[in-house]
């Protein structure tokens, strides 16, 4: 029933943020989209494993955790400096079940999926805040840019 209802959460909170959302929320729909598409490839071909380290999942969570610090750093948002480290606890599950091959497999699941019931209400207060600052302002920057920050420095005499 958790899981039904976390779909739910969920596909209201892709819906809100692909319908009424900014560049970054968009990206993070897609990021989103991704890992639960992947995710029910992993369960549809029977490599879920939780009795030693779950390489499909492994993938995975390095997947999330890099496409959300990247967008982290490109998006001119604060809520990927937060969805970010959320998606990347994950990979303490995996990185504890290889250290304790003993852990309960209850214990590596749940490391596994409990951060992910935070995302869903952050898109949705992010996109609410999008749409605050558009109202607000009319226009909310999405990127950051990036190129004043590869421009060389020059000295002065």
């Amino acid at each position: 029933m958790r899981i039904a209802i976390f779909a739910v959460f969920l596909l209201v909170a892709l819906g809100y943020a692909a319908w009424r959302g900014g560049a970054p929320e968009r990206t993070m729909v897609g990021i989103a989209l991704t890992i639960v598409i992947w995710d029910r490839i992993l369960v549809t071909f029977g490599t879920v494993i939780y009795h030693s380290v779950d390489v499909g999942y492994l993938a995975l969570d390095i997947f999330g955790a890099s496409s959300t610090f990247i967008l982290a750093i490109v998006a001119h948002r604060f809520w990927p400096m937060i969805a970010a480290p959320l998606h990347s606890l994950p990979l303490l599950a995996h990185f504890s079940r290889a250290v304790d091959v003993q852990m309960d497999p209850v214990a590596y699941l749940t490391m596994q999926v409990a951060t992910s019931w935070v995302l869903p209400p952050l898109l949705i207060a992010a996109t609410w805040r999008h749409r605050r600052r558009l109202m607000k302002n009319g226009s909310d920057p999405a990127w950051r840019n990036l190129s004043k920050l590869s421009r060389p420095r020059t000295a002065i005499s």
